[in-house]
């Protein structure tokens, strides 16, 4: 029988239309002669719906056409729970596919539901989801390592802003301009901003408080931009699909970038130093295998012209959009967008 996977997008972080364009390539590539498919959208306010197909997510209709869901955290019912007119029905299903990005979906509190309800899903669990949102823990985790290097930073709390005088000390004491300053635990470069004096710093601070009451101030890094695709975990050999490059058409790759501007560019498999793709692709999977993680992750360097790698960030549930570069390398490997779905189905099933 073909198992039915829960596929949820939406959700309430700054990455919800982000989501919504992931989440309709998973939904369009997901094998229907393997699969049935569950769609479950959760709006900004953090109301489940039950929609009916992904063609209302591509017209953006769902919010008004779908029906109230619950995903029930019983261990022997493993089902959602919808309502239509008053009449309450339960439909069983065996694997999520949590498609949400940033906030109460890629930092373990929706992996949290899926354990109480011991209901196998794709991606990182509770830990690796949690400490990999929160830029801060990376950092300490990737440190421990003592074999990957990483930005210098400044931790700063919103609450420390009453005295932004010493904030600003105590980042001037420490860094030259530009600096970047980063919310802890926010994705697509959301909050994102760079510096190149102190007023711009101020705002810049002031800017990421409104996404997380932590933030980080970082040393600027002069290099290219690549990122890695990993995938495994449990039985399952970790390893890296590949590198990719990203190529922004704006000062840095922040979000309006990404999504906005079609002059940025991703290229699969770039030339790069000597030495310095197979120092990116050890670093990710040591940086995966140290955070715990299971599924897939995409980990993002920078590379020096010397061929020095430097990591930045890593995401666990990477994009799913047409530009997105966690599929990309995984077809550049000869793995195509079907048979990813397929994989990260099976291993997520397999989690257990």
């Amino acid at each position: 029988m073909k198992k039915k996977v829960l596929v949820l997008f939406g959700g309430q972080s700054s990455e919800h239309e982000v989501s919504c364009k992931s989440a309709v390539n998973v939904i369009r590539n997901i094998d229907p002669e393997r699969y049935d498919t569950v769609l479950v959208g959760i709006t900004k306010s953090g109301r489940w719906l039950l929609v009916d197909s992904v063609g209302e997510i591509e017209q953006d209709t769902w919010r008004e056409t779908g029906k109230s869901a619950w995903l029930l955290p019983d261990a022997e019912e493993k089902a959602v729970l919808c309502e239509d007119g008053g009449t309450f029905r339960r439909i069983p299903v065996d694997v999520a596919f949590p498609v949400l990005h940033g906030l109460y979906g890629e930092d373990g509190t929706v992996q949290g539901i899926f354990e109480l309800a011991k209901l196998p899903y794709v991606g990182c669990g509770v830990l690796a989801s949690a400490v990999s949102m929160d830029k801060f823990y990376t950092k300490i985790i990737v440190d421990s390592l003592g074999t990957v290097r990483q930005a210098a930073y400044v931790p700063v709390l919103a609450e420390q802003l009453v005295d932004m005088d010493a904030v600003v000390s105590r980042v001037e004491s420490r860094f030259a301009y530009p600096v970047f300053i980063k919310p802890s635990r926010a994705g697509s470069s959301c909050g994102v901003t760079k510096a190149e004096n102190r007023e711009m710093l101020v705002s810049g601070l002031r800017l990421a408080a409104q996404h997380d009451r932590k933030i980080l101030v970082e040393e600027m890094i002069v290099g290219r931009e690549v990122e890695c695709a990993v995938f495994g975990g449990g039985s399952e050999e970790i390893r890296a699909f590949g590198v990719g490059e990203v190529q922004a058409a704006a000062d840095f790759y922040d979000y309006d970038a990404k999504y906005n501007n079609p002059e940025s560019r991703t290229v699969v498999d770039p030339e790069l130093p000597a030495g310095a793709k197979e120092k990116v692709m050890k670093d990710a999977v040591d940086i995966f295998r140290a955070v715990d993680g299971y599924g897939l992750a995409r980990i993002d360097f920078f590379v020096r012209e010397d061929g020095t790698v430097i990591f930045n960030e890593l995401n666990t549930m990477p994009g799913f959009t047409a530009i997105s570069m966690y599929p990309m390398i995984a077809e550049g490997a000869g793995i195509d967008k079907k048979a990813l779905m397929t994989k990260l189905i099976e291993l997520g099933a397999g989690r257990y």
